[in-house]
């Protein structure tokens, strides 16, 4: 029986790639960071299943540098190693294409740091076509930040949330009861249609509840992206008659290309939870990829080092139960899609190396070579679960 698991720990970088400084990255690492804060702060990090499997090794493979409060330097019980990114860009899209064999080798269109950020053209046909009374915001904006700033004015107005970020992305909030969650689905649709021309990878839903500036973000986000320009390891599990379970956003990344069943979760311990779940009922063959976005959503772009230390330290603690169920013939691999260093200026990802640690009853410990691609990582899932080879990656295995 051979089953894969990806546990993407979104943002979840080990230090800059060597191209960092053209994106204005250099010097960033997100793990060795948070790492030196803990330790400046008196309370050094421990995170000893992640430790053991190499996390620690593989993050000095990276950067050069031990994290702080990393002690092991042997022993270790995973395949380790790291990956450099093809795709051009640091963005959410690319990081998982790549995984799963697509590097994106075009520039996705982005929209520019200016207030305001997108086209009057672009508004203005949105605003027509969907009976909205105007836009709020308009620019770049942390989702979490905007809403609380807005909120207020939103309820009172009607106007809609529009905003952006570093990734190709155009972002739309509004709060669920007032405005309305299947119309903020209905513009979100028209604006998917209207950002073709301008090579934008998704729109996103972004619907909230609260009041009074007191707003929190709902499960009920939704993703219209781009789908894949290839086939991916999604669609090669599928192919061969595999299960392709998508936890959390992945099944949105693809555009629901290749998923066989959709899991949702709140936040990164609910999806833990189901990922339990999952891993009692998945089938031979089948291929469970999760993404934990808190991290990135919550704590990187939030520039939240404390809270980031607190989600990683709450996931290592929990790998036990999750490693307790695994089967014979299992292979699981802990990677991330990009960087988002919490102490570096701005709110945007960081172009950086990213794990990839490999385990399993049968896994073999090893430093793995640093893979040219995050592709690696899917060729070496679909030799181990024998199915169609990627056409970029090489196995590691």
């Amino acid at each position: 029986m051979s089953r894969a698991f990806i546990l993407l720990l979104d943002s979840f970088g080990l230090g800059a790639l060597p191209d960092a400084d053209k994106y204005g990255d250099a010097g960033a690492n997100t793990f060795g960071h948070i790492a030196k804060w803990a330790a400046k702060e008196g309370k050094p990090m421990s995170l000893p299943n992640l430790e053991k499997l190499g996390l620690a090794a593989a993050a000095h493979k990276a950067s050069g540098e031990w994290a702080p409060g990393f002690d092991l330097r042997d022993g270790f019980t995973g395949a380790w190693g790291v990956a450099r990114e093809q795709s051009t860009g640091k963005d959410t899209q690319s990081g998982h294409w790549e995984i799963a064999g697509v590097p994106v080798l075009f520039d996705w269109g982005y929209f520019p740091k200016t207030v305001p950020s997108f086209p009057a053209e672009l508004t203005d046909k949105l605003q027509a076509l969907t009976g909205v009374p105007g836009w709020l915001g308009n620019c770049h904006a942390s989702g979490t930040t905007v809403i609380n700033e807005l909120g207020d004015e939103h309820v009172a107005t009607g106007k809609p949330i529009l905003y952006t970020s570093a990734d190709s992305v155009l972002q739309i909030a509004a709060h669920e009861e007032h405005f309305g969650l299947e119309r903020l689905y209905e513009v979100c649709e028209a604006a998917y249609e209207l950002v073709k021309p301008y090579n934008i990878g998704r729109v996103i839903a972004r619907p909230f509840v609260g009041a009074n500036g007191d707003y929190k973000r709902t499960s009920n986000r939704h993703d219209y992206a781009v789908p894949p320009i290839a086939p991916t390891l999604l669609d090669h599990v599928k192919e061969a008659g595999g299960e392709m379970i998508a936890l959390g956003k992945i099944s949105d990344i693809f555009a629901g290309q290749g998923v066989t069943r959709l899991v949702k979760g709140p936040d990164n311990m609910a999806l833990f939870d189901r990922l339990l779940e999952v891993a009692d009922e998945a089938g031979d063959k089948s291929l469970t990829f999760v993404n934990f976005v808190d991290f990135d959503m919550h704590f990187g772009h939030r520039r939240d080092v404390a809270g980031y230390a607190n989600a990683l330290h709450e996931l290592d603690a929990r790998l036990p139960e999750f490693m307790a169920k695994l089967k014979d013939g299992d292979l699981v691999v802990i990677t991330a899609d990009h960087g988002c260093d919490p102490t570096a200026p701005g709110s945007d990802h960081t172009r950086e190396h990213i794990p990839m640690i490999f385990f399993g009853p049968g896994v073999k410990a090893q430093e793995l070579p640093t893979a040219d691609t995050f592709s690696s990582i899917g060729a070496t899932l679909a030799q181990h679960l024998g199915v169609k080879p990627l056409s970029n990656g090489t196995a590691l295995l």
